[in-house]
């Protein structure tokens, strides 16, 4: 399975959080785990806020930043053009998204044409993730639902 996992997704790898064991599990199934260039800054940018704010604690702060830059290396990064700019301009209109909402979705979709795979969208916003079904996106569901099916 390709699975792009978008910052609310990527971002329960890091602090345990609903939704960890999801995404963990879906990462451990994945052949392939991509991301944008985008959610490296919005996931340091959580995780900064996080410790701010006291969700957690300092030192599972510097855990957290240096397991996202190893993690990184591994991940397939899609980089930020401006063709993938005028895509996501052209997404947020078409599926009433945020900014980098839309850079999420257009990442992913220009993935699944290089590719020529089906891609797995794993978000934890309601809005991108149907505007990523409604794209053509498979939207993942976590293993216990599939085994109560």
């Amino acid at each position: 399975m390709i699975l792009y996992l978008d910052t609310s997704a990527l971002i329960k790898l890091y602090v345990s959080e609903d939704g960890t064991d999801t995404v963990r599990d879906a990462v451990e199934r994945a052949s392939v785990v991509a991301a944008s260039h985008v959610s490296y800054a919005e996931a340091r940018a959580a995780l900064a806020r996080a410790c701010r704010e006291s969700r957690i604690e300092k030192q599972d702060h510097s855990r957290a930043v240096a397991a996202l830059k190893e993690d990184w290396k591994r991940f397939l990064v899609l980089e930020v053009t401006a063709d993938l700019v005028r895509r996501a301009g052209d997404l947020a209109e078409e599926h009433a998204l945020r900014a980098y909402d839309a850079m999420q979705l257009a990442s992913a979709l220009i993935l699944k044409e290089r590719l020529d795979a089906d891609v797995s969208f794993l978000s934890y916003d309601m809005e991108l993730s149907r505007g990523a079904q409604s794209a053509g996106l498979i939207i993942p569901q976590p293993r216990k639902m599939l085994d109560d099916q």
